[in-house]
């Protein structure tokens, strides 16, 4: 099986909706893989923007860090990645315009049903992120868990790396469908969720992806969770936005 070809992902978002932050694999393991992506680490313990098979961590202040390799993940979902589409942005206004734009890219491939995955490299006037602390927990629902421990934060006039990832609407429960964006800082110094932002210009980088692998977590408590229990909107909510 070509990696390039393979999204690799880490349990599902139905499961992180529901409370399952467990350590279903470790960073080290995570790495051969795939080099992109995006997820989070154990107990919720912030944001991940995997970029160059760096895995960074954004905590609840929206600070980087990069994680050691015994670290555990919950969820996430990376490939290899070769960018081999590219193309021109600029002045783009919000992450809904951003979305449009990447929408009709994958359309003019006939790819709206299959998964995709884009870096985009730029300049943003704004990116309006955010990002949580760790919570230690079981059966307590990720947006309750957000509640306690999100912070939101903005940064102004800034370079780097959007990581964006796409699923169709029809694997609506394994991930978020549509895109969902994650930023890490060009010093890979600031970073987070990304829930808005406006470029001034850059350029993006596109990947179509035929083949998904799903790792599920093998302990007895994965199946103590009522997953389908996760409601369509709580998911919008948590994934695809400001909570």
């Amino acid at each position: 099986m070509n990696d390039k070809e393979t999204l690799y992902q880490v349990s599902t978002l139905q499961a992180l909706a529901m409370g399952y932050t467990r350590s279903v694999i470790k960073v080290k393991d995570l790495l051969t893989h795939g080099d992109i992506g995006l997820g989070t680490y154990e107990d919720v313990n912030g944001e991940m923007i995997l970029v160059d098979g760096h895995p960074y961590r954004a905590d609840e202040n929206g600070n980087i860090e990069e994680v050691g390799e015994e670290t555990g993940v919950p969820f996430c979902a990376i490939t290899r990645f070769s960018g081999n589409r590219n193309f021109g942005l600029e002045k783009v206004q919000d992450i809904d315009g951003l979305k449009t734009i990447l929408n009709l890219k994958i359309e003019e491939d006939f790819g709206l049903n299959s998964m995709h995955i884009a870096r985009i490299e730029g300049t943003f006037s704004k990116v309006m992120a955010r990002s949580e602390a760790p919570y230690r927990s079981q059966h307590i629902t990720l947006k309750e868990v957000l509640k306690k421990t999100q912070k939101d934060f903005v940064f102004n006039d800034i370079k780097g790396t959007m990581v964006c990832v796409y699923f169709p609407d029809y694997m609506d429960g394994i991930n978020a469908p549509g895109w969902h964006l994650h930023f890490v800082s060009e010093d890979r110094s600031k970073g987070g969720h990304v829930f808005d932002l406006s470029l001034t210009e850059g350029k993006a980088y596109l990947d179509k992806i035929s083949r998904i692998e799903i790792q599920l977590p093998e302990e007895a408590a994965f199946d103590t969770y009522s997953l389908k229990e996760a409601s369509d909107k709580e998911i919008k909510e948590v994934e695809q936005g400001k909570s």
